[in-house]
């Protein structure tokens, strides 16, 4: 066993338990281990890829109630969102892109873990919903964030874990459909990719299934600390890989 293929395993077996603790995050964890070593186009068919499996398996094994009206605004959003993060991907400055939101993250997140009265917002409705689901398809096509801001939203919302997780859960299964199905379409996921991919999906299979078992037994206010515990460490990774180039340009 060679030592890409074993940063493959690493890379899959830590995303897979975080997403199946807290329904999203598959990509960013995949890619701190992926993005090193292996080629980009790569490293994003198989982060979409173990995305989607890491979703279908916590479909089938945290099966929770959610309310469909609840859920369309932010599908119905990405959906529309998502072909426009794909068009401004070529035409945007994705350092600067990524600088903007791991800041706000950095920021924000640890403001909100450590506060001991967490704001809640309440007016917006559907309509904000929908934007904000616009808003992560549109992340989704810039660099596959798709349930960042949807999961920081029903934070604020103050949703309980279980409908959080619904609609993360759901959200991110609708979009990762969407753009793996654009991959096979544009070719990024060819024959030559599917060995990658038979790695990817059985070494995440195990820690998603512990994951997903982890989370039935934890409180709300564990689950919120993970969930924004995991944002600030997006914001970290996000900056981490923005900053030193925008300071080689401006050197």
């Amino acid at each position: 066993m060679d030592s890409q293929t074993l940063v493959i395993i690493a890379g899959a077996i830590a995303a897979g338990f975080v997403q199946g603790l807290t329904g999203f995050g598959f990509g960013l964890v995949a890619m701190s281990f992926w993005a090193w070593t292996i080629d980009p186009r790569l490293a994003a068919a198989m982060a979409v890829f173990g995305a989607l499996t890491g979703q279908v398996i916590a479909a089938v094994t945290v099966r929770r109630g959610f309310d469909f009206k609840l859920l369309a605004p932010f599908v119905i959003g990405g959906l529309l969102g998502l072909p426009l993060g794909l068009l401004l991907l070529p035409r945007l400055d994705v350092m600067v892109f990524k600088a903007f939101l791991g800041t706000l993250l950095v920021i924000w997140c640890p403001a909100m873990l450590f506060s001991t009265q967490l704001p809640r917002i309440t007016r917006g409705g559907r309509i904000a919903d929908g934007l904000i689901g616009a808003a992560g398809g549109v992340m989704g096509g810039l660099g596959g964030f798709t349930g960042v801001l949807p999961t920081l939203w029903c934070t604020l919302r103050g949703m309980d874990k279980d409908a959080q997780r619904a609609i993360v859960q759901n959200f991110n299964l609708s979009m990762l459909l969407v753009t793996f199905g654009s991959y096979l379409a544009t070719g990024i996921i060819t024959t030559a990719t599917l060995p990658y991919l038979a790695i990817v999906a059985p070494a995440l299979l195990i820690p998603s299934l512990l994951g997903a078992r982890l989370y039935i037994g934890i409180s709300e206010a564990t689950f919120r600390k993970l969930v924004l515990s995991l944002l600030t460490c997006t914001g970290v990774a996000l900056l981490a890989s923005s900053v030193p180039g925008l300071l080689r340009r401006l050197g």
